[in-house]
């Protein structure tokens, strides 16, 4: 299900002119990189005969040429000749003949009408510049030529001396040089922007970091940096430098005074209540709930003392996001924030408290429709305001709901919608707007889904396109880890090849403990350590209750119920199922609940009440065929079979062995569909009985070789009675 809480982390990034102008000692207008621009402005405008496409490309291209940092010549050529080839010998040629002219800038006389804005601040700033600053830009503007030769074989007309490549006197290197305040706020904004909307796309956070550690180097006062190196060490779960890096955020915002400029006391105090909040927000990340508590105590009496109630909501917010992290019942807490929230007129965290409540309804068993329909409310508000990352949430949680309750064909609708729905938002910088966390989410509901119908193909078409989305440095990633490892693991235990699902139980449970316990009970049952594994049950059904989570409660009590199955114990295993049976009606989990009543009409079956449990399997059969995976179709329909079998054999009707020996053949398509060896095997030999029954030898004899094929293939001690379901 969508986590509500990631969207309540505050960023405050901010450009508010704390660094001054020139502060890194480079001028903003007259570099080797602007002249180097200005030619390429000039043959566009020059240019009579240019193809249509080639110049959209070219205008597409100047904006952020001329709002970016600067680029060196070769990485400017290579820019340019991706849009327009032909363009490239001319922009450098006329770069050249800069050279040999005692102003640069008159060559571009041509072009002044319709770059007369750009002309204008060039020449304005080139006339400041004092002989020996002339001097100067000449000789960087030969260094930076030299840092754009090609091999003679791409421009074979030009002849130019070659040069070491070094760092030009006006730091046009990004990566090795300072910035200007406009390159370096030009770059946070960019990269910060990246890292909400589209993290594949920005820096890798090494890289990201050694370039923010030069830009604190020659300035390291930059508050705006120190937060971008926050939000890159959370990026990689890095407590230290997170923290290190948001306390002097805070500290440069306030020593500068910033905000105190102009709005005095008050500009100090919001800082300070905001910092002591997003601190909270870290612990709650890192999982440190009591000093996170501690701090969000600290910001709402703060908060409180300055009668600022936005701030107040938020830290309001993130105190029912605590309490559920840590287990707690936090409804009242939750309903209190939406009031408040709609009171003050905020209608983004009114509408993440609604979805934090459903979040919490559904897993209290509250019945879908009222889910639903508050679900539907908000959308509402969202749309009208273009809240497109709530949207992107609400339409994630609605699949999860339907999933959560047995629906798989809504829940898979409700997937496509997301993936097809466009963005709300303007796409700057050419980000796709599908790298949040619900897309994520979507993406492994869809994963899970073709895993159960047996798409295996289509399942890794699936996570590929996940590991290039979300790399495996992004926050997201663990949410595709955990789930193909889950597909694997569950690959692996329906093949037969216990061996290979043994080494994902250890990688799962370094990403869930308490799912990775789980999964290692059912390797352990399968590999007949019926002890070992009813001590890790326990283990998981005290977790279970702790967490507040259901659904794994029912799967224990199921799994359970299947180790008495082992040891005969059939009657001890009816109060675990019944009370199983209970949970599942109370919290509306059809899903659970018609494999718990699969398990009911197993143990009849055992018990000697075959009518019963046909009548069983009977009542949830629709369900199940209509909305369940091809491993709950095919060993509901051969429960069906065993028991129109028992029924045949007292009473000697043939018209019955005939229909068990038809379910077993549909059956056996959906186990071959799944690649599921173990259970086909106990088809076949079903089937070969049945046959032997009513006399027909040849089938008999055919299912009975390809139960003995399967028998050889298959490692021994899984037999019908470690299957029975």
């Amino acid at each position: 299900m969508a986590s509500v809480h990631e969207s309540l982390y505050f960023n405050p990034m901010i450009s508010n002119g704390v660094v001054q102008a020139n502060i890194f000692g480079i001028k903003d207008w007259v570099t080797p990189y602007k002249i180097a621009l200005l030619a390429l402005l000039h043959e566009m405008s020059t240019t009579k005969p240019m193809a249509l496409l080639d110049r959209r490309r070219l205008n597409k291209l100047i904006l952020p040429l001329q709002q970016g940092p600067d680029l060196t010549f070769e990485q400017l050529l290579s820019t340019v000749e991706e849009c327009c080839a032909p363009m490239v010998n001319a922009v450098k040629l006329r770069y050249v003949c800069t050279l040999h002219c005692s102003c640069p800038l008159e060559l571009f006389t041509e072009s002044y009408r319709t770059w007369s804005l750009y002309m204008r601040q060039m020449l304005l700033a080139y006339n400041k510049l004092s002989f020996s600053q002339v001097y100067k830009l000449y000789k960087t503007l030969q260094q930076y030529c030299r840092q754009g030769q090609r091999p003679p074989r791409d421009f074979s007309t030009l002849e130019l001396d070659a040069g070491s490549l070094h760092q030009s006197d006006l730091g046009c290197d990004e990566a090795r040089g300072p910035l200007s305040q406009k390159q370096a706020e030009y770059f946070l904004a960019r990269q910060a922007y990246l890292l909400k909307n589209d993290e594949n796309k920005a820096m890798r956070p090494a890289t990201l970091q050694e370039e923010l550690n030069n830009i604190l180097k020659f300035n390291p006062d930059f508050a705006e940096a120190h937060y971008l190196s926050y939000l890159n060490s959370v990026r990689v779960q890095d407590l230290y430098i997170s923290t290190h890096s948001l306390l002097h955020y805070f500290d440069r915002l306030i020593l500068c005074g910033g905000e105190g400029k102009s709005n005095g006391d008050e500009g100090y105090g919001r800082s300070l209540r905001y910092a002591v909040l997003n601190l909270a927000t870290l612990h709650c990340r890192f999982g440190h709930y009591q000093q996170a508590d501690l701090a969000l105590q600290e910001a709402i009496r703060i908060a409180q003392e300055a009668n600022d109630h936005v701030c107040l909501q938020h830290c309001l917010s993130w105190l029912y996001t605590l309490e559920q992290m840590k287990g707690s019942d936090s409804v009242t807490l939750t309903e209190d924030s939406v009031k408040m929230a709609a009171h003050f007129c905020l209608p983004y965290l009114a509408s993440l408290g609604v979805q934090s409540l459903v979040q919490q309804g559904a897993t209290q068993g509250i019945p879908a429709n009222r889910l639903l329909d508050a679900l539907r409310g908000t959308d509402v508000v969202h749309w009208k305001q273009s809240l497109s990352e709530l949207v992107e949430i609400s339409l994630a949680q609605t699949a999860s709901i339907w999933r959560l309750y047995g629906k798989s064909t809504m829940a898979q609708q409700q997937v496509q919608l997301l993936l097809g729905m466009a963005s709300l938002e303007s796409v700057n910088y050419g980000v796709q707007q599908n790298n949040t966390e619900p897309f994520a989410i979507a993406l492994c509901h869809l994963a899970e889904l073709h895993a159960d119908q047996g798409l295996y193909g289509a399942v890794g078409d699936i996570i590929k396109h996940l590991k290039q989305q979300f790399p495996s440095h992004t926050q997201h990633s663990k949410l595709w880890m955990l789930c193909d490892l889950k597909i694997q693991f569950e690959k692996a235990m329906n093949s037969g090849k216990f061996h290979l699902a043994e080494p994902h139980v250890t990688a799962i449970g370094a990403l869930d403990s308490m799912e990775g316990l789980y999964r290692k009970a059912q390797l352990l049952r399968a590999l007949n350590q019926m002890s070992e594994a009813s001590k890790i049950l326990q283990q998981v059904q005290q977790l279970g209750v702790k967490k507040r989570n259901t659904e794994m409660i029912i799967r224990v009590m199921l799994a359970t119920a299947e180790l008495h199955w082992d040891s005969s114990g059939f009657s001890a295993s009816l109060p675990l199922l019944l009370q199983a049976l209970t949970l599942t009606h109370t919290h509306n989990l059809q899903s659970l609940e018609s494999e718990t009543i699969l398990h009911l009409a197993f143990t009849q079956l055992m018990l000697g009440v075959p009518e019963q449990a046909l009548a069983l399997v009977q009542a949830v059969l629709e369900s199940v065929l209509a909305h369940g995976a091809l491993l709950k179709k095919g060993r509901a329909l051969l429960l069906m079979a065993r028991c129109q079998a028992v029924l045949a054999t007292s009473t000697m009707q043939y018209v019955t062995v005939e229909m068990a020996v038809q379910t077993l053949a549909e059956a056996a398509v959906f186990f071959t569909q799944l690649g599921c060896k173990p259970r086909l095997r106990d088809v076949y030999y079903l089937q070969a009985r049945l046959y032997h029954t009513l006399g027909n030898v040849q089938e008999r004899n055919k299912c009975a070789l390809l139960f003995r094929l399967l028998n050889q293939e298959l490692p021994p001690g899984s037999s019908i009675a470690a299957t029975p379901l």
